[in-house]
């Protein structure tokens, strides 16, 4: 059978995997010169494992491949939840979940990565959130607590930001997600309530009965008063007409020199002594 393609010799298969080795390679260095640093993130530049304090914006960049390694370092919002047992002023044990929004200032990123590395939110946020928690808690009591909540989480952010603010973090705001106590506060206070629900219901049935008194008694002075001018009323006229009403036409007479004589005072006397009897 006859082959109409040479065979290759051997330099022409040395130049050949040379020619795939060096396109491999450029490929390798030019994948290693470029490097991306991701939206919400800062480029920590390192050289030879020193740190660079001139930092990478986020976006598309050329770097020096085995020379130059760039850490990305997270800017957005971050939130951190502790979970901890703490004790409160009149000493009841206060078991409590707190949870810390904060960033990294993209400026300070470099100092982040080199005085604490990547894993900064165990070495310093944590904790800064633990002992917070512990000291506000210290300040008030368990009832306290529960009433003036975000005075309390004010103060623990004001805590936090004292200790996190020098390792160049800021903190956007501080959450109480849950207070817990123990049974027998939650008893305390449950009684407690019932207590002041039941003196209420009292003050409102006194207050109820006040004014249903005061309601009678003005009931009762509107009645005395009524009957009073009624009283007035009984003039000297009506008692005259109630006279005439029941007079059986007899005046009274008075015989003086053998007139028979009446006056009126005598008739109104008679009338007022007939009201009278009636």
């Amino acid at each position: 059978m006859n082959n109409n393609f040479p065979m290759p010799n051997g330099k022409t298969v040395r130049r050949a995997v040379v020619g795939i080795v060096l396109a491999a390679a450029l490929v390798f260095v030019g994948a290693n010169s470029l490097h991306a640093v991701p939206a919400g993130h800062t480029g920590v530049v390192t050289r030879f494992g020193a740190v660079d304090q001139q930092v990478l914006s986020e976006g598309l960049h050329v770097v020096l491949p085995f020379v130059t390694r760039v850490v990305d370092i997270n800017n957005q919002v971050m939130k951190a939840e502790v979970t901890s047992n703490s004790a409160s002023q009149d000493l009841q044990t206060v078991n409590s979940t707190v949870a810390l929004n904060y960033r990294i200032d993209s400026q300070s990123a470099a100092n982040v990565y080199q005085n604490i590395g990547v894993n900064y939110e165990n070495v310093v946020v944590i904790p800064a959130i633990q002992e917070a928690v512990k000291s506000v808690m210290a300040q008030y009591t368990a009832e306290e607590l529960i009433t003036m909540r975000q005075t309390v989480g004010n103060e623990m952010q004001q805590n936090i930001s004292e200790k996190l603010v020098p390792y160049g973090f800021s903190t956007e705001s501080v959450n109480i997600v849950d207070f817990q106590f123990s049974e027998e506060f939650n008893a305390a206070i449950e009684a407690k309530q019932t207590a002041q629900q039941n003196a209420l219901k009292a003050e409102q049935d006194l207050a109820r009965v006040k004014v249903e008194a005061e309601q009678a008694i003005t009931q009762a002075q509107a009645e005395a008063e009524s009957y009073r001018l009624k009283s007035q009323e009984l003039t000297d006229e009506m008692i005259m007409m109630e006279f005439i009403d029941k007079w059986d036409g007899k005046l009274p007479t008075v015989v003086s020199d053998g007139q028979a004589l009446f006056s009126m005072d005598s008739i109104l006397e008679s009338a007022q002594s007939a009201a009278a009897a009636e």
